[in-house]
């Protein structure tokens, strides 16, 4: 990448602010004042204490949309980053900086590869717009799920949609995700009584309801997945129970919970089979369900082929499609009927110390961008 590269450039300035959830600190502004130049239509959509955007260009067509998030997770203890974590650095290659990879640098190659794209290419025959969120590495809920309904109310759906979520695993666009799978997350309640571990015959201990039913829990075949998705899994992420003391049984025992499932079954499903499971043990509990997101799949079409293409023409090969990991603002913009995909830099630091994005990839992921565009005005 030339060290006066436009997409290294507006990255570094992007990645200088400190946008943890829910804080912006002008970042979106920037963005802002950059596609205003070129012809966009801005929207600002905030919701409580979050800031979002829906920016558009052009009059006439269907709607290629790129989306993506301004927010960053906390960088944990400072002192461990070689570098400090909103002062970018360059070093061995290598862009760091908190949002680096995740996902200040596919907002920059996106920026830039439109401007390139409009800078050559006109008149269009179809419309460009952005979706940015501040809420997407927070409770993602006055983020895109709120955009989403305004874009439903105001009949402006996108028919492509790209998410600049890090999908890449070992080199840019060697992997794009066409899908996602569902999640579900549930709090379990074990009910008891307490007493003196010396007269248990007084007391009802929750932990020791629960471990026969926690074990099936966790050892059920809940499906064999499919040709798009992996099995359905469960994992316990957290059990507390207990006053500190050794000699107390407990009233209650916490459990929580989360199930990534595929296609092959439903959030009632999962509900049903999970409440079977508990009440064969005689268990006395309560649930509290949280569903975070459905599946969704987006199958070979436009979109996919296109996105493969332009990957193909910058790098020489073709992607992998993938379902795997976990959850991106994509499952809001998919039930709205449109393709969409994620496509951006390599995984492998995201939410770490030293988070880092090759400077090289963000150039090419640039040329692929504004490859894309290309290819689709050419439809």
């Amino acid at each position: 990448m030339p060290p006066d590269s436009a997409t290294l450039e507006l990255a570094k300035i992007l990645i200088s602010k400190p946008s943890v959830t829910p804080k912006d600190h002008g970042c979106q502004n920037i963005i802002i004042d950059r596609l205003n130049k070129i012809g966009f239509d801005i929207t600002r959509l905030d919701y409580s204490d979050i800031k979002n955007f829906w920016a558009i260009c052009g009059d006439i067509g269907p709607i290629f949309c790129f989306a993506g998030h301004t927010d960053v997770v906390p960088v944990g203890d400072e002192c461990k980053w070689n570098s400090e974590p909103f002062k970018p650095t360059v070093s061995q290659g290598s862009l760091y900086g908190r949002g680096a990879a995740d996902m200040k640098g596919s907002l920059a190659a996106m920026i830039v590869a439109t401007e390139r794209y409009i800078a050559l290419h006109h008149p269009r025959k179809f419309r460009i717009a952005f979706l940015i969120t501040g809420d997407e590495e927070g409770e993602a809920t006055n983020g895109t799920r709120k955009v989403v309904e305004w874009l439903q109310k105001n009949n402006s759906l996108p028919t492509w949609c790209v998410v600049g979520e890090p999908s890449s695993a070992k080199s840019i666009g060697d992997t794009i995700k066409n899908g996602r799978r569902g999640s579900l997350g549930c709090v379990l309640t074990v009910h008891g009584v307490q007493g003196h571990v010396a007269y248990p015959h007084l007391a009802s201990n929750p932990i020791h309801q629960a471990m026969s039913a926690l074990k099936h829990l966790t050892e059920e075949k809940w499906d064999r997945g499919n040709k798009d998705f992996p099995p359905t899994t469960l994992q316990i992420s957290n059990i507390s129970a207990g006053t500190g003391a050794v000699n107390v049984i407990p009233d209650k025992l916490t459990v929580k919970f989360n199930f990534r499932f595929s296609t092959e079954l439903s959030e009632q499903v999962l509900k049903e089979r999970t409440t079977r499971i508990i009440d064969h043990y005689g268990v006395n509990y309560t649930l509290d369900w949280k569903l975070t997101g459905e599946p969704f799949l987006t199958d070979r079409g436009t979109l996919v082929e296109k996105v493969s293409d332009s990957i193909s023409n910058i790098v020489g090969y073709r992607p992998e499609l993938s379902t795997a990991g976990g959850t991106s603002d994509a499952r809001f913009i998919a039930p709205l009927g449109t393709e969409v995909i994620e496509l951006g830099p390599v995984n492998k630091s995201i939410h770490q110390v030293d988070e880092h994005v090759s400077v090289t990839d963000l150039e090419k992921l640039t040329d692929i961008y504004h490859d894309l565009l290309v290819r689709l005005s050419c439809l």
